[in-house]
C-alpha cells in the first residue's frame, strides 16, 4: 500500500533530508522509525525534494510503501512515537499507487526569514543581518526571477538534475516589525538555488550589487555568487503542491506574524 505523508521538521541537527552514509538525516530517522513499527515488512519512503543540512520544513511531502492492515492514523501515531521531537508527521493518508511525492508535484514553495535584530530565540531559524537593507530595491529586483530561466549560476552541479531550467511563478517580500519574509514559489528548485537567490537579493539590498546582476546571471554572465549563499538556518520548505489541490497557506502557525 502507498501512503502520502506530510512532515514538519527542524533541520538544525540533520545533514539534510536524504539518507547518507554515516550522517544523521531526516529521511533516515523516518525510515528507522517506520522499520521499528513494521519490522517484518519491506519499506520504501521517498520525499518530494531534498533539503540541505540545517534547512527546515513546514510541510515536506513524502510517500511510504508498506504492507499493513493498520489504519492511516494508527501508522502516523506509531511512527511519530518513535521519532525525535524535531521531526513530526502532520498527516498520513492512503494514496493511489501512481502517486509519487516528487514526480507528481506541480510546484514547491519556500520561505526565507531574515531578522534585522539579534534574537534570543530564533538563531536557528533566521539570518540575522546587521546592515540596513533597501527592501524596495530588493523587491523591484526580484521581479527578474519570474518566468522560466536557466539557474545554472545559482546552483551547484547535481548529477540527478538533467536540466537547470526552473519556472519561478512568485517572489514576494513581506516586512513585519524587525523581520523580513521572502516567499518563493516555482516548479522545482535546484541544489542551493533558493539560498543563492536570497543571498543575491540581500547584496542588492545592501547596495553591493546592482539590480541588473540577476538578469546577467540568468543569461549565463555575471560573477561567481557562491560566496553569497544565504545560510540554511532561515530557510523553510513551506509546501508541495499537487494537481487539483487548492492553493493554501502553510498549516504551521509559526509564521502567523507575516
Amino acid at each position: 500500500m502507498r501512503f502520502r505523508m506530510t512532515i514538519e521538521y527542524d533541520g538544525t541537527r540533520y545533514s539534510g533530508w536524504q539518507v547518507q552514509k554515516q550522517a544523521k538525516t531526516v529521511q533516515g530517522k523516518l525510515l528507522e522509525s517506520a522499520e521499528a513499527v513494521f519490522p517484518k515488512s519491506r519499506i520504501d519512503l521517498q520525499g518530494a525534494g531534498r533539503t540541505d543540512a540545517g534547512v527546515h520544513a513546514l510541510a515536506q511531502s513524502a510517500h511510504l510503501d508498506v504492507e499493513t492492515n493498520l489504519s492511516s492514523e494508527m501508522i502516523r501515531m506509531r511512527i511519530n512515537d518513535n521519532l525525535p521531537p524535531d521531526i513530526n508527521i502532520l498527516g498520513l493518508s492512503k494514496a493511489p499507487h501512481k502517486f509519487h511525492a516528487r514526480h507528481s508535484a506541480v510546484s514547491r514553495s519556500y520561505i526565507y526569514v531574515i531578522s534585522g535584530r539579534r534574537t534570543a530565540f530564533g538563531k536557528s531559524y533566521v539570518w540575522w543581518i546587521k546592515d540596513r537593507l533597501d527592501i524596495q530595491r530588493m523587491r523591484n529586483a526580484s521581479k527578474s526571477f519570474i518566468g522560466m530561466h536557466d539557474y545554472n549560476s545559482f546552483s551547484d552541479p547535481d548529477p540527478q538534475k538533467e536540466s537547470t531550467k526552473v519556472n519561478i511563478t512568485s517572489v514576494e517580500l513581506r516586512e513585519k516589525d524587525d523581520f523580513l519574509k521572502i516567499h518563493i514559489e516555482g516548479s522545482h528548485f535546484l541544489w542551493k538555488q533558493v539560498r543563492r537567490m536570497v543571498g543575491t537579493l540581500v547584496e542588492i539590498g545592501r547596495g553591493n550589487f546592482k539590480p541588473g546582476i540577476i538578469g546577467e546571471l540568468l543569461n549565463g554572465g555575471g560573477m561567481n555568487i557562491n560566496e553569497f549563499t544565504a545560510p540554511p538556518s532561515g530557510l523553510f520548505l513551506e509546501k508541495v503542491q499537487y494537481p487539483g489541490e487548492k492553493q493554501e497557506e502553510s498549516r504551521s502557525n509559526l509564521f502567523s506574524l507575516f
